[in-house]
């Protein structure tokens, strides 16, 4: 797949999530993290089934290892992990300081990958990743709301989207099977938050039932839509530029804000929003172009 193609496919998750900040939190009026969780995975799972199947059947002749199987496993944990101390988090921060402070991967993609691997990113990264980070902190109006243990809870969130991102790049591209990962994924997230729920929480039918259109957007375009089109995209790109990408969620989050709730950006705001874009074609442009100039010369 050409990368522009993946970058896209990327940038469209990235509008599905933004949006999917005002079904998570309308949904905690009537249902608690752990419920809705449950809910919108198992949902989002059972409608990724049939492709992941059909991937599967085309795949038969590179069958998924023990190590394979493994790392899918620790995927799913930290991506239980990141989703509901994000839901969590979500009960008391707005969803503006969620949105900026969920952002805060695109810092540690990289950081986590230098760490671990010692893996070098692009040099531009050195300016598209503060540009980023400054550009949502201007989306939220250049200050924040007093923090408070939701917004605790989201930054510990980015922690874990960041490895999440990591790994998936790893998996997807190992196992050429990047929608049966997902849906392995969304339904072993799924069933531990429901288990969990039925021990911490209690879920109710009318909690559900009021709650199903926050769970019906969040299974079916941000989970089920959302997620498989990051772990197609992400085989073709690079992880810190991935988070670069995804960075924009928290733009669509506003933008939402803007169209549902009636809010506005301030004017300092739509810097952030111009400055969020121009790290993401900077991260996507220089990238080939130096390597296109270095070939040339050579």
């Amino acid at each position: 797949m050409p990368r522009p193609i993946a970058a896209l496919l990327l940038l469209v998750a990235t509008m599905l999530w933004g949006f999917a900040f005002l079904a998570q939190k309308s949904a905690m009026q009537s249902l608690d993290p752990l419920s809705f969780t449950g809910a919108r995975y198992l949902l989002g799972g059972l409608l990724v089934l049939p492709i992941a199947m059909i991937e599967g059947r085309r795949q038969v002749r590179r069958p998924l290892s023990r190590r394979h199987w493994h790392a899918t496993l620790a995927l799913s944990l930290v991506f239980f992990l990141g989703t509901w101390l994000q839901q969590w988090g979500l009960e008391t921060t707005t969803v503006t300081n969620g949105g900026f402070l969920t952002g805060l991967y695109v810092m540690f993609v990289p950081l986590i990958a230098y760490l671990v691997t010692r893996q070098r990113s692009h040099p531009i990264l050195l300016l598209g990743v503060p540009l980023a980070l400054f550009g949502i902190y201007l989306l939220n109006g250049g200050r924040l709301d007093g923090l408070n243990s939701g917004d605790l809870l989201i930054i510990s969130c980015a922690v874990f989207w960041a490895i999440h991102i990591l790994l998936l790049g790893v998996i997807a591209h190992q196992t050429a099977r990047p929608i049966l990962v997902s849906c392995i994924t969304f339904l072993a997230a799924g069933l531990l938050s429901t288990l969990l729920a039925l021990v911490f929480e209690t879920p109710s039918v009318e909690g559900l039932s009021q709650a199903w259109i926050a769970i019906a957007y969040a299974g079916i375009a941000s989970t089920a839509i959302g997620f498989t089109l990051q772990a197609i995209g992400q085989q073709h790109v690079p992880p810190a530029n991935a988070a670069i990408i995804l960075s924009a969620e928290s733009l669509f989050a506003a933008l939402g804000g803007a169209v549902v709730l009636g809010e506005r950006l301030p004017p300092i705001g739509y810097l952030g929003a111009g400055l969020i874009f121009t790290a993401i074609v900077l991260v996507e442009a220089i990238p080939p172009l130096w390597a296109r100039r270095r070939s040339y010369s050579t």
